[in-house]
C-alpha cells in the first residue's frame, strides 16, 4: 500500500491510496475459508461447497469490505503520523477514484479531499476590553436578605388576593375598544403585585379571586425588563409594547417572610455555625461578590473572543468547508442553502472553533475529563454527610467513584464544562493582557452586558 498527498493550495490538499491485493488478500482469504465452513448451499453438505463456488458468490463483497476497512484504517493513521491538521474529515473525491469494481480489479487508487486548519494569528495588542469590578452595596445585600426570607418563608394559596401577594393567570392583549386584540399577544403570566410600579394597578387586585378579571396598561404597571420577564417578549418588543393587558385570574400565593434567625442562617450556609445577622450579611456578601466576579470574568472573555474574531484575517477554505457540511448535514440541506446562509450562519461559527483551536495551542483551555470529575466531586462533598462505618480515604473514594459516574455522561455536566472552559479561557486572557480593571455599578454593568448580547444578533 502507498500513500502520498498532493498539495491544491495554501490549505487544500489531495491524498491518493493505492492498495494492492497483497494488502488485504490474507484477510479475504480468511473470510472466504468462514463462509465456506458455514455456509449451506443447495445440493451440497453443509461447510463442503467447494471454494470456486464460495468466491463467485462471495468473494467481490468480502472484497470491498476488506478494502474499505484499509482504506478508512490507513487514512487516518496516515494523518495521525503526518500530524496534519485537518478541518472536519477527509472527503472522497469520487471524480478522480473512477468507478470500483470489487468482481474484476485487484488493485485499487482512492482519492481523497481535505484542508488543512488556518494559522491563525492572534494579534493581542488589537484588544483593548476591560475587566469590570462590580462593588457590593448594602442595597445588594438588604435585597438577597428579601429574597431569601422569601425562599424559605411560608408559603400560602390565599382565596383572596392580597397586598403583597403573587398573581397566576391568563393575560391578553387589548386592542383600542378593549377587546381581546386579534393576533395579540397572549400568555400566562405570574408576577408579585410589589413588582408593580403603580400602587393603582396593584390595588385593582387586591380581593379578587379565581376567574375574575383585571385591566391594567402594560407600560405603565411594569418597566420594559418585567414586560420581557413576565410576558416573554424580547428586549425590543417589550421596549416598545404599550398595550392594555386583561388578566383572568387562575390563583394567587402569600409567602410569609422566613425570621431572620439561626434557622434560617444554617439553611443558606450549612455548617458556617452563623449566629448573628451581622456575620450573615458578611458572608452574603462573599457570596454575591464571588457571583459578580463571575460575571464579570464572563463578560470579559465574551469581549475579547468577539475583539479576537473582529480581526481574524487567516485564510479559510471555503470550498471544501461546504462540501463538508453538505456532507454531514440532513437530507433536506443543499448547496444553495449553505451558500445563502454561509456569511451569516456558518462563517461566524467556523471561525469561533478556528479560534478557539489557536487559543488552545497557546494554552490548554479545553476542560480535561479529571478537571470536571474533581468539579463535580468538590459539589458532592459540600453537600454530603460522611457514613459512620468509613474513614476519610473510604469518603473520598466514595465520592470520586460516584463523580466519575456522574461526569460520564456529557449531558449531566455541560454546565460544568462550560464553566470550567470559561475560567480556563479567562485565565490565558489574563495572562496575556493583564488587563485594566474597572469599577463600574450594576447598571453600568448591565448596559455593558446587554450590548455585548445584541452583538451576537
Amino acid at each position: 500500500m502507498n500513500i502520498s498527498r498532493e498539495n491544491l493550495g495554501d490549505l487544500d490538499l489531495s491524498i491518493k491510496i493505492e492498495i494492492a491485493e497483497n494488502d488485504y488478500a490474507e484477510k479475504v482469504t480468511k473470510q472466504l475459508k468462514e463462509y465456506q465452513h458455514k455456509a449451506t448451499i443447495p445440493g451440497f453438505r453443509k461447510g463442503m461447497a467447494p471454494m470456486g463456488l464460495i468466491q463467485r458468490m462471495y468473494k467481490p463483497a468480502i472484497v470491498g469490505e476488506a478494502v474499505q476497512d484499509l482504506l478508512s484504517e490507513s487514512l487516518y493513521k496516515y494523518i495521525e503520523d503526518e500530524k496534519l491538521e485537518i478541518v472536519g474529515s477527509p472527503l472522497s473525491n469520487d471524480e478522480k477514484t473512477g468507478a470500483i469494481d470489487f468482481a474484476k480489479n485487484t488493485d485499487f487508487t482512492f482519492y481523497f479531499d481535505a484542508a488543512l486548519m488556518p494559522q491563525v494569528n492572534i494579534d493581542w495588542s488589537k484588544v483593548d476590553a476591560k475587566l469590570c469590578s462590580l462593588k457590593v452595596s448594602a442595597k445588594d445585600v438588604d435585597t438577597q436578605v428579601e429574597e431569601l426570607q422569601n425562599r424559605f418563608g411560608k408559603f400560602d394559596t390565599p382565596e383572596v388576593i392580597g397586598e403583597g401577594d403573587y398573581v397566576y393567570g391568563k393575560a391578553v392583549e387589548l386592542d383600542k375598544e378593549g377587546h381581546e386584540k386579534e393576533g395579540g399577544w397572549s400568555t400566562f403570566v405570574s408576577f408579585p403585585l410589589a413588582d408593580m410600579k403603580d400602587p393603582e394597578i396593584a390595588a385593582q387586585f387586591y380581593g379578587k379571586k379565581a376567574d375574575e378579571k383585571v385591566v391594567f396598561n402594560a407600560a405603565k404597571a411594569f418597566t420594559p425588563s418585567q414586560i420581557e420577564k413576565n410576558f416573554r417578549m424580547d428586549n425590543a418588543t417589550a421596549k416598545k409594547f404599550k398595550s392594555d393587558i386583561e388578566v383572568t385570574i387562575s390563583g394567587s400565593s402569600h409567602i410569609t417572610p422566613a425570621e431572620l434567625n439561626g434557622e434560617l442562617f444554617e439553611k443558606v450556609f450549612p455548617g458556617q455555625d452563623i449566629k448573628d445577622v451581622d456575620k450573615f450579611r458578611k458572608a452574603l456578601t462573599a457570596q454575591i461578590e464571588q457571583a459578580n466576579d463571575e460575571q464579570c470574568r464572563l463578560l470579559y472573555v465574551s469581549q475579547v473572543r468577539k475583539q479576537l474574531l473582529d480581526h481574524f484575517d487567516a485564510p479559510i477554505p471555503e470550498a471544501f468547508l461546504k462540501r463538508w457540511i453538505l456532507s454531514r448535514g440532513d437530507k433536506d440541506l443543499t448547496a444553495e442553502a449553505i451558500e445563502n446562509e454561509w456569511a451569516d450562519k456558518y462563517l461566524p461559527s467556523l471561525k469561533w472553533e478556528f479560534l478557539d483551536a489557536a487559543l488552545n495551542k497557546i494554552k490548554n483551555i479545553e476542560p480535561t475529563q479529571n478537571d470536571i470529575v474533581d468539579y463535580v466531586k468538590d459539589i458532592l462533598r459540600k453537600n454530603d454527610t460522611p457514613k459512620d462505618d468509613e474513614d476519610e480515604k473510604q469518603a473520598d473514594e466514595r465520592l470520586e467513584q460516584t463523580a466519575r459516574s456522574i461526569a460520564q455522561d456529557r449531558k449531566n455536566v455541560q454546565q460544568i464544562v462550560d464553566k470550567l472552559y470559561v475560567e480556563n479561557t479567562f485565565a490565558l486572557f489574563k495572562e496575556q493582557l493583564n488587563p485594566e480593571v474597572e469599577k463600574v455599578t450594576a447598571k453600568e454593568f448591565n448596559e455593558r452586558a446587554n450590548a455585548d448580547t445584541e452583538k451576537d444578533k
